[in-house]
């Protein structure tokens, strides 16, 4: 995808999240790595709802080339594409379910919220809690890339990681992708909640024949 056109999708995808309640006023971020290695992320404290083309930040490397100042989680960022050589588009949000969640205490480390529908197995996977720490703090990217690489080396790679009180950090190899994962962590959350964290999750058995019938990396 050229320059423009990623653009143009950041800004789509944006204004789709936003329209839908998955973002609110300035939270959140997106941004897309480009065939020559440098990539695109949303400006800081911009909304998600009103994105300007021109405004986005390119970066390469550890230089901005243009466009107004990145999102204070660019590290975060450049630590998962670093680290993750498939993801092509990484979103962040304060989705209102999933931080919710970790206020009343989420399933376990490992998993903020067990295996109770089949497409969250298949679209999702495994999510872990990163603990607290404040926007933007580098340590934060230290142990993303570490969870990543221990996922890697298990053969069950993540798509994304649950930053406690802050929200989701989900990634694919398209916007459209990484935000089918945003919303299906954020409704599987939902349904969690509602069923007021008493929904039996789904058997060994059954999540193996997901992994037989359609190759789920849980």
């Amino acid at each position: 995808m050229n320059l423009h056109d990623a653009k143009a999708a950041i800004c789509a995808t944006g204004a789709s999240l936003y329209a839908r309640g998955y973002v609110h006023a300035s939270a959140g971020n997106i941004s897309m790595r480009l065939e020559d290695g440098s990539f695109l992320i949303t400006p800081t404290d911009a909304c998600l709802g009103n994105l300007q083309a021109a405004e986005l930040a390119h970066v390469a490397h550890v230089l901005q080339i243009s466009g107004a100042r990145a999102s204070k989680t660019l590290a975060l960022h450049q630590a998962i594409y670093a680290a993750e050589p498939n993801a092509r588009c990484i979103i962040h949000t304060h989705a209102t379910n999933l931080v919710s969640l970790t206020l009343q205490g989420v399933w376990q480390a490992d998993d903020i919220v067990p295996p109770i529908t089949p497409y969250y197995v298949m679209k999702v996977g495994h999510v872990p809690l990163v603990p607290y720490h404040r926007p933007g703090h580098p340590e934060v990217a230290r142990l993303v890339t570490a969870l990543i690489e221990n996922r890697q080396a298990q053969g069950k790679p993540l798509r994304g990681v649950m930053l406690d009180r802050l929200g989701p950090v989900v990634w694919h190899d398209s916007p459209a992708q990484a935000s089918a994962v945003l919303e299906e962590l954020e409704e599987t959350a939902k349904l969690w909640l509602m069923s007021q964290r008493q929904a039996t999750p789904l058997s060994e058995s059954q999540i193996e024949d997901l992994r037989q019938s359609f190759g789920a990396l849980w």
